[in-house]
């Protein structure tokens, strides 16, 4: 049977920056990364919606080691995955990785210290076995093969076409239609301005609204840079100045939550016409960072609704019929496409079953420690990124930590690292502080975060850059051992 030290699931940013940081911090170590769809990319694969594009700057959700070159900040899908693929091929990680490899199951040994992972390969998805020393989860947080949607009444005798974003059809056809799509967040701003202007109106119909900043599409200040600085440098200043700026605004706004408010609408106003109704369309109920900002670059979707190309409606839905949509207001929105921006559904490691000596993991059950690893499961991180920032800040961090236990057990002559929660009676908090429905509607089936460090899930880079580069890993928490067998 096959053996490998370390095991990379998932091939998205994450398991890209997992590799990277395995190759370059413990060269020694044999590997293999399993993605379970026929492409490399995660996210910037799967979603091929119209407009499709990064809603955090390229100089953070990019890689430390990997500079972002291109002169626009937020970037849109094909050009993110264009540079994980030339991560890959520079790094010689693609060698590595085994498509259509999907893990359908995790057996820990504490005998042999070691796991036994159930696969499936190929089309026929032939079953295979191997073990390995160490599993890294880069599977991401959502089930990849269903997203959110309810089921809306009369939907049946809808004519047209109802679509959802995560599974967009090749060449869809919406030039001279109108379109609904149905949502207010990240998916749904985005979607409205990139059909627009072929579609005969689009309407963007939500429930309640979501805050909406506009930023330019390209960093100026960034390009200047760049022409006077060497690269490496240059990203290096950006990427810093952006995350400083992220983690003020984000302290703010927990800290002043009604200025912050009102300076966000006030930068709305001044992007809309007078006689839009903003206290109805976008004002929303909750403070910011409740929930995720909606990032609009140049100002698209604002000028697509002063062009009279799109228009937001706020209402809920009563009923589908065959021309479009009845509202609970009486109102009527017609349609010849609806689209369903309405979320993700949220997945504990890709929904692969665990065991740990013959006993199946209830994740649910699990603290969370560093954000990464889970009680009482020995050998197995995660990576999980922001909340309130770029995912690949917190990626990059965990994979070096991932190395650095690593490294730890090889020069202790340990094979084992279990975070346990010890005496210590842990108040539990979901693990994620976020009022998003995506979010709340899965919590009570991710793990738990506790009331103080290492089982606290913070929600700041600096903090997990000091706990994850310099903290002791032998922290009273975190056990080391090897078999008594051995």
């Amino acid at each position: 049977m096959e053996h490998l030290d370390v095991l990379i699931v998932g091939a998205g940013i994450s398991g890209i920056s997992g590799a990277y940081h395995l190759k370059s911090q413990c060269s020694g170590k044999s590997y293999a990364i399993f993605e379970g769809r026929s492409a490399i990319g995660g996210t910037w694969d799967l979603f091929r919606y119209p407009g499709i594009r990064s809603d955090s700057d390229m100089y953070t959700l990019g890689f430390s080691f990997k500079p972002w070159t291109e002169a626009k900040a937020i970037a849109d899908g094909p050009s993110i995955l264009n540079y994980l693929h030339e991560t890959a091929d520079e790094y010689d990680i693609k060698s590595k990785i085994r498509l259509n490899h999907r893990v359908v199951g995790a057996s820990w040994d504490s005998a042999t210290a070691r796991w036994t992972i159930d696969y499936t390969f190929g089309e026929a998805q032939t079953k295979g076995q191997l073990t390995c020393n160490f599993v890294y989860m880069c599977t991401g947080y959502y089930n990849y093969h269903q997203g959110h949607r309810r089921d809306f009444p009369g939907e049946n005798n809808f004519k047209g076409q109802i679509i959802h974003p995560q599974f967009w059809p090749e060449n869809l056809e919406y030039r001279g239609k109108k379109v609904v799509i149905i949502g207010s967040g990240a998916t749904a701003v985005t979607l409205v301005p990139a059909m627009a202007n072929e579609a005969a109106h689009v309407t963007m119909l939500q429930r309640s609204p979501t805050y909406v900043v506009s930023r330019p599409g390209e960093d100026a200040f960034a390009n200047w840079l760049r022409k006077v600085l060497p690269g490496k440098l240059a990203y290096g200043l950006i990427r810093w100045r952006n995350v400083l700026f992220q983690m003020y605004f984000y302290t703010m706004a927990r800290r002043h939550p009604a200025q912050v408010k009102e300076r966000l609408l006030g930068l709305l106003r001044e992007e809309l016409p007078a006689d839009f109704d903003m206290a109805k369309h976008f004002t929303p109920t909750y403070n910011p960072w409740d929930q995720r900002l909606c990032l609009v670059p140049d100002s698209d979707l604002f000028a697509a609704i002063k062009a009279g190309k799109a228009s937001v409606v706020t209402d809920h839905i009563e009923q589908f019929d065959e021309a479009g949509i009845v509202l609970r207001s009486g109102e009527r929105v017609d349609a010849d496409i609806i689209v369903t921006a309405t979320g993700l559904q949220l997945q504990v490691l890709s929904g692969v079953p665990f065991e740990v000596d013959g006993e199946a993991v209830d994740f649910s059950k699990t603290f969370s420690y560093k954000g990464m690893m889970y009680s009482g499961v020995p050998n197995l991180a995660s990576a999980f990124g922001y909340t309130n920032a770029s995912w690949t800040l917190k990626a990059d961090l965990t994979a070096e930590y991932v190395c650095r236990l690593l490294n730890h057990l090889d020069a202790t002559g340990q094979t084992t690292c279990l975070p346990e929660t010890g005496r210590e009676a842990l108040e539990p908090a979901p693990w994620l502080d976020f009022s998003s429905g995506y979010v709340t509607r899965a919590m009570e089936s991710f793990p738990k975060q506790g009331h103080v460090a290492p089982w606290k899930v913070h929600q700041n880079y600096a903090l997990d850059l000091m706990a994850f580069r310099f903290g002791k890993l032998e922290d009273d928490v975190m056990r080391f051992s090897k078999p008594k067998t051995a």
